[in-house]
């Protein structure tokens, strides 16, 4: 089935008629591994929320719990007294798709009623409650490989071919997804760049997005500021990852991602616009 140029649903839309898209990233933690702290402030993060969609962001990925490796899980109270006074704000002055990154039914639930209308789900509908939800609400979600959790994923991720399995699990929990009535065209598969994967993992799952476009569902990639960037640039602050960053946007436009989730909004998104103009024939 081909995919449509236009996703559009009751909370919101999404035009991929010129190709790929920004998902910029508002993190309310203290801990993230990147901007842990910035924006814990709800005026500020609702300020860099804006500021992200002025400069090309087609969805505020608001999230209130780190999954950086070694990271501590949050209590679903907690993560809500962090985003949901940010989001009821954020929903208030934006007009594009605010997505909520968890994993908790409770966080999700009370995200989509505050104004968040997309589930970004680490653990891809691990929890069948969570399936039921998203197919309930009729919202898109995206479903992400991580091997292990964020406080032991790692520690030794081991793979005999990570493309291939990586690809599988993602087809597998899409399919269970549609068994729950989610539709195809409202489900994003993420292979989980760094989320239990060594460097040598993250550029092969890389080199062959492709594979992952050939699917049939879209895909979503994170790679921005990430670590096996900085193992391979020697850039140990993550903000001084932003070069790094770019090739791998620009090499994700270049093979047909549909969504690329970063922290510089604003950069990357010219990075697309001259992508995507070299892909043009």
């Amino acid at each position: 089935m081909m995919k449509q140029d236009m996703l559009q649903w009751r909370g919101g839309k999404l035009d991929f008629s010129d190709g790929c898209l920004v998902m910029g990233i508002l993190n309310v933690t203290p801990d993230s591994f990147s901007d842990g702290g910035q924006f814990l402030d709800i005026g500020t993060a609702v300020k860099h929320g804006i500021e992200m969609a002025e400069a090309g962001a087609a969805i505020i990925d608001v999230g209130a719990e780190s999954t950086r490796p070694g990271s501590e899980s949050v209590s679903a109270a907690e993560q809500i007294d962090r985003v949901i006074p940010v989001i009821e704000k954020l929903s208030k002055q934006i007009d594009i798709p605010i997505s909520i990154d968890t994993y908790s039914v409770e966080v999700a639930k009370a995200a989509l009623i505050a104004g968040a209308s997309m589930i970004n789900d680490i653990t891809a509908l691990a929890d069948n409650e969570m399936a039921r939800l998203v197919a309930e609400e009729d919202v898109p979600v995206i479903l992400m490989h991580m091997q292990g959790t964020p406080k032991t994923m790692q520690k030794e991720p081991k793979y005999t071919d990570v493309v291939g399995e990586v690809l599988q699990f993602l087809l597998e929990r899409a399919r269970k997804a549609e068994e729950f009535g989610i539709t195809k065209e409202k489900i994003f598969i993420d292979p989980g760049i760094g989320f239990g994967k060594t460097l040598g993992h993250n550029l092969e799952l890389l080199r062959n997005i492709d594979k992952f476009v050939a699917s049939g569902y879209r895909v979503l990639v994170g790679t921005s500021r990430k670590s096996f960037i900085g193992a391979i640039t020697g850039r140990e602050i993550p903000a001084e990852r932003i070069f790094g960053t770019a090739a791998t946007v620009a090499h994700c436009v270049s093979t047909g991602v549909s969504i690329v989730r970063v922290h510089d909004v604003a950069q990357m998104s010219d990075v697309i616009r001259v992508a995507e103009v070299m892909k043009s024939k």
